[in-house]
């Protein structure tokens, strides 16, 4: 995998310290990654945006890039033009990518909001990036109560527009999962049609970077690079849930 699209089901579902934790796994496997933000919302000149989180938490040898930046904490199209800017457009995104890729064994993608979120005002989105450079797609969800909804729709909409899903990790695991988010974990992999790859605990981000850095893998599926084992996982945190598995 070279180039991986990460998005999330909404916003503050643990998008950036999934992405730190793949960007995390993979640097500490020898692997050169950079990490690509098409478009940041919400953050004031000068301040540390996403990107800068993720080297943060992943450490110093991962790049970072950051492609336009609006001041304002709305959907990327919306905040370009109340600020006079313009706007991220697809094709200027996987330009980036490409010559990221071609200096780094992983490029990780990460979107703002979900995947439908717009970048400009033609409605272009995160899954027209994923289009253009053939890239699979992580999903990142929410743990609790409204998550199977998001992540059906978000499946559906990867499906319907002919883009591979990788799969699907929890942003941020409650250290005292309620009955929803431990049934989840049986119903989440039916809805998005995608294997459960893993599973951030809450407040990782609160981590110290070599904490971090050392036990991210056990947060990630061997197919993102951890040890995470999802069967494991399931009968630790949710032994009375029905076990399901995502449709062939």
């Amino acid at each position: 995998m070279g180039v991986l699209v990460v998005t999330g089901t909404g916003t503050e579902v643990g998008k950036t310290v999934t992405t730190a934790a793949l960007a995390a796994v993979a640097a500490r496997a020898g692997r050169s990654v950079a990490v690509l933000k098409p478009a940041q919302t919400g953050v004031a000149p000068g301040e540390p945006g996403d990107v800068a989180e993720v080297v943060r938490l992943a450490g110093d040898a991962v790049t970072g890039v950051e492609l336009a930046r609006y001041p304002e904490p709305l959907a990327p199209g919306t905040a370009a033009a109340r600020a006079g800017l313009a706007p991220v457009r697809p094709l200027q995104v996987a330009e980036a990518v490409s010559k990221l890729a071609a200096s780094h064994d992983l490029v990780l993608v990460e979107g703002a909001g979900g995947l439908l979120v717009r970048f400009d005002e033609e409605g272009s989105t995160l899954a027209d990036v994923a289009g253009l450079l053939g890239a699979p797609v992580l999903v990142v969800a929410a743990a609790g109560l409204g998550t199977l909804n998001s992540v059906q729709l978000t499946g559906e909409a990867l499906r319907s527009r002919g883009l591979q899903q990788a799969g699907v990790v929890i942003g941020s695991w409650p250290g005292d999962p309620g009955l929803a988010e431990r049934c989840n974990v049986a119903d989440l992999p039916v809805a998005a049609g995608a294997e459960l790859l893993g599973a951030v605990p809450e407040g990782a981000a609160a981590m110290a970077p070599g904490a971090f850095l050392a036990e991210a893998g056990g947060w990630l599926a061997p197919s993102l690079g951890g040890v995470w084992d999802g069967a494991s996982f399931a009968r630790r945190e949710c032994p009375e849930a029905v076990p399901r598995t995502a449709p062939s």
